[in-house]
């Protein structure tokens, strides 16, 4: 499909900026070692078009073939954002904005019409804001995906109107997100459908069985972190030798197991923080890192509680800080 086409299918006020995008679209989303990525391999996989296409025919019951249909979106690099998402893209007029969850959390709504905003102001021309004209946008669809070991529904419906502080039955605004457990033996039908789910899914329990029967969880984090290298490099052996997207895992084998590290690791320092031992541990020199160890955790934790819709005062209350010390580590 022509870049022409693909601007086509899109509202005018999308076209210019669309197509300007698109002129790298044959560029490689596989390995790329100076890319800029997300803790989150599904995040990676959901950046090549062919594998968003084959999430969004599984989630649309819809037969495309043509990943030229889809128009991946990023927000431009001046623009900081302390909330992003997994994958964002246009196809045949719907914006699709998918995450993905390790942990649950309810801000998801909240999280999306952050993101939406954002996305929206790199679109629109203000001008057009005020025009006599209508401003057409894509139709929004949004979707979690969520593996995390704490048992979650099925499936679930998230409200942004159930975070209102006056409960309303006639809410002015509202975002639907829907959350798919795609943990084994859950939307089975859902991941049967979709090559890219069904495929992270064994990765990810592959990693968690290692992990279990290596049974080094508990070990100190250098110790833990060698091992959940070993427990992430063995999963992708196993995924490339039974042909599961070995492509993907074969060519991306380091960023995958990054991202796996630093996912992992947010994970268990974010564990570490709020347990009632912590404070014990802080003073018997449990600390990550040296010097500048605990910024650095602070970092992490930052970054952590923003993806998950934290404000700053909540994050600044939490880590008994001030605001500003949380901005200068943004």
């Amino acid at each position: 499909m022509s870049e022409n086409v693909i601007a086509k299918q899109l509202p005018a006020v999308y076209q210019r900026r669309m197509l300007m995008a698109h002129k790298d679209k044959k560029r490689n989303y596989r390995s790329n070692g100076n890319r800029e990525y997300k803790s989150d391999v599904i995040s990676m996989m959901l950046q090549i078009p062919e594998y968003a296409l084959d999430v969004y025919n599984a989630m649309n019951d819809s037969a495309y073939t043509d990943p030229d249909m889809i128009q991946i979106m990023r927000l431009e690099n001046g623009i900081s954002l302390s909330v992003r998402n997994d994958a964002s893209f246009f196809i045949s007029n719907y914006l699709n904005l998918y995450e993905h969850q390790s942990t649950y959390s309810p801000n998801a709504p909240l999280r999306f019409l952050i993101y939406l905003t954002n996305l929206l102001k790199t679109t629109i021309r203000k001008r057009d804001l005020y025009s006599r004209k209508r401003v057409q946008i894509a139709t929004p669809h949004f979707a979690v995906f969520y593996n995390g070991t704490e048992k979650r529904p099925e499936k679930e419906v998230l409200k942004l109107s159930d975070a209102f502080i006056n409960q309303t039955d006639t809410p002015e605004i509202e975002l639907t997100v829907t959350v798919y457990n795609i943990n084994p033996n859950n939307n089975t039908q859902l991941l049967e459908k979709s090559e890219v789910l069904r495929s992270y899914m064994i990765f990810v329990n592959r990693v968690r069985e290692n992990l279990e029967h290596q049974k080094k969880i508990a070990q100190n984090a250098p110790e833990y972190e060698e091992e959940l290298e070993v427990a992430i490099n063995e999963a992708i052996d196993y995924c490339v030798k039974h042909h599961i997207m070995e492509e993907f895992f074969r060519e991306n084998r380091n960023e995958v197991t990054k991202s796996m590290v630093l996912d992992y690791t947010w994970e268990r320092r974010e564990e570490l923080i709020r347990a009632e031992e912590y404070e014990d541990g802080k003073r018997e020199g449990l600390e990550i890192g040296r010097a500048e160890g605990e910024r650095e955790r602070d970092r992490f934790l930052i970054n952590r509680w923003l993806q998950k819709g934290k404000t700053i005062a909540e994050i600044a209350e939490d880590l008994g800080k001030s605001e500003e010390y949380v901005e200068s580590l943004m």
